[in-house]
């Protein structure tokens, strides 16, 4: 792993990638089951292809952070470290890992390894986010993926498909604009 520290353009775009998570997770739908539907997953996936899987990596930790302190970026302009701890939360905690293995899949030029890192990357949110909401709501894990993952695989698959078309191009923009 690379131990060089961020310049100042590499902190500059990680704060834009971790105010666009924010900004994508209050198009909110709330679900009965405490996990809404958001936009949030693709401001990661996004931060992970363009950013690549370190810088991508670090936007969606500051996200967290922020968040654990209070400031209400998360889901319905809400903020706090109950949220990391309640039955979204697993899937709050995925998104470092999330934009780390997108990053390291869209870094390749085969389309089968970035696809394939895409599908990783939302099973690792699935799997954690499962997991956790099974712990806090005290129902299997089976339960927890119909509650979890059944309803969101739809519009996760699409939200994979625009950030793989979205986040190549304006990847490649920022890098001929040298920005």
């Amino acid at each position: 792993m690379d131990r060089k520290s961020f310049s100042i353009r590499d902190i500059c775009h990680i704060a834009v990638f971790t105010g666009l998570i924010a900004v994508l997770a209050q198009v909110s739908i709330p679900l009965p089951g405490g996990v809404p539907v958001t936009m949030q997953t693709l401001g990661v996936l996004l931060a992970g292809i363009v950013l690549g899987a370190r810088k991508g990596a670090a936007a969606a930790l500051c996200y967290l952070l922020i968040g654990a302190v209070g400031l209400p970026v998360f889901a319905g302009f809400s903020g706090g470290l109950s949220r990391l701890v309640g039955p979204a939360g697993g899937f709050l905690l995925s998104y470092p890992l999330m934009a780390w293995i997108t990053g390291r899949s869209a870094s390749g030029v085969k389309l089968g390894q970035f696809a394939a890192g895409l599908l990783i990357s939302t099973a690792v949110c699935y799997i954690m986010g499962s997991l956790m909401y099974a712990a806090v709501t005290g129902l299997g894990f089976k339960a927890a993926v119909a509650a979890c993952v059944l309803p969101f695989l739809a519009g996760d698959i699409l939200k994979m498909v625009l950030a793989a078309w979205f986040g190549t191009k304006l990847k490649k923009a920022l890098a001929r604009a040298e920005v």
